[in-house]
């Protein structure tokens, strides 16, 4: 399980600072008028980061995000601990904390082990908390649409994911992509483990209820999770070109995800060279600039291509030479 990332990140909203003065007067006004106003306000915020977004997402500077983003986050926290049951806070801070622990802890992670083995180990670990972290908040939002869904689904996924619905999609997607991304970083530990089936449970939901969410998003999602998920058979491969596919399709092919995720989870796997290289150059043709919205989850899609590209040789072995048949 390498990339739960596909969706742009989207960690703070446009309207962010006027948010924020909207939330310090508002504030003022509530100390004086009392708890509903303060409640009103903090909803109003909440409403206005929780949907807003797309500056972080256009920005070709992935650097500078790592930075910003946590402002964001922790903002949307400490709104969320005024107004608990905030749905659209859970949602945001399900998929910002994905987001966020794959692109600036988890990639890095990877790139630096050839040279610091102990700060790969400590980044690796940091990413298992933030999926955590993004998984406690779906499971959350999942509970505040229908209470007691998490102890159903911990007892009874079958009779559990039935429950959701269409509008709670971007919650199983985003539920479901931090849990199996958390669960690939705990691979010592039996009890994730066992938790594998239950993000399957929520991330096949995603799909039957909306198979073209966020243009292919779980498609891209199923490419890397079809090889890992419980009682994965001879068909799993076959089943992640399928997602494949599909994901290239309904992104119009202006993604460089589903590209890196064949060739890493895929092309490795069935150690095909020329498969692999040929698709991390898809990728890296993509235009980043065709569509805004996606700029910044292509620039790092991009860059994780670059960095695959230079391991090959340690990723795909050489081919065997072919034995020369001996005169009779």
């Amino acid at each position: 399980m390498k990339s739960p990332l596909h969706r742009p990140l989207s960690l703070a909203a446009p309207r962010l600072f006027r948010g924020v003065l909207l939330a310090g007067l508002l504030g003022l006004v509530a100390g004086n008028t009392g708890c509903s106003v303060k409640r009103l306000a903090i909803n109003q915020l909440g409403d206005a980061l929780s949907n807003g977004g797309g500056s972080f997402a256009t920005d070709d500077d992935p650097d500078l995000i790592r930075a910003a983003a946590p402002f964001s986050l922790k903002l949307m926290e400490s709104l969320l601990i005024e107004s608990p049951q905030h749905r659209e806070l859970l949602q945001a801070l399900a998929s910002g904390f994905t987001q966020y622990a794959y692109a600036f802890a988890a990639l890095p992670a990877d790139e630096v082990e050839e040279k610091d083995l102990a700060a790969a180990g400590a980044g690796r670990e940091r990413a298992k908390r933030l999926y955590l972290r993004a998984r406690n908040y779906g499971l959350r939002g999942l509970e505040a649409r229908h209470p007691g869904f998490e102890k159903l689904l911990r007892s009874n996924p079958a009779v559990a994911v039935p429950v959701a619905n269409k509008p709670d999609v971007h919650l199983l997607y985003w539920t479901a992509a931090s849990w199996a991304a958390s669960i690939s970083l705990a691979k010592d530990s039996p009890d994730a483990i066992a938790d594998l089936p239950l993000a399957a449970a929520l991330i096949d939901r995603a799909l039957a209820l909306d198979a073209a969410f966020d243009h292919g998003a779980i498609h891209s999602f199923l490419i890397t999770f079809e090889l890992a998920r419980p009682g994965a058979g001879p068909d799993a491969v076959a089943k992640a070109r399928q997602h494949f596919a599909l994901a290239v399709g309904l992104s119009g092919g202006n993604q460089a995800g589903p590209y890196v995720a064949l060739a890493e989870n895929v092309s490795v796997k069935e150690q095909n060279a020329a498969e692999f290289k040929a698709l991390l150059e898809k990728a890296l043709a993509v235009k980043v600039d065709a569509r805004p919205e996606w700029r910044l989850v292509n620039t790092l899609m991009q860059r994780r291509a670059k960095w695959l590209l230079g391991r090959m040789d340690d990723l795909i072995l050489p081919a065997l030479p072919t034995e020369t048949a001996k005169p009779k």
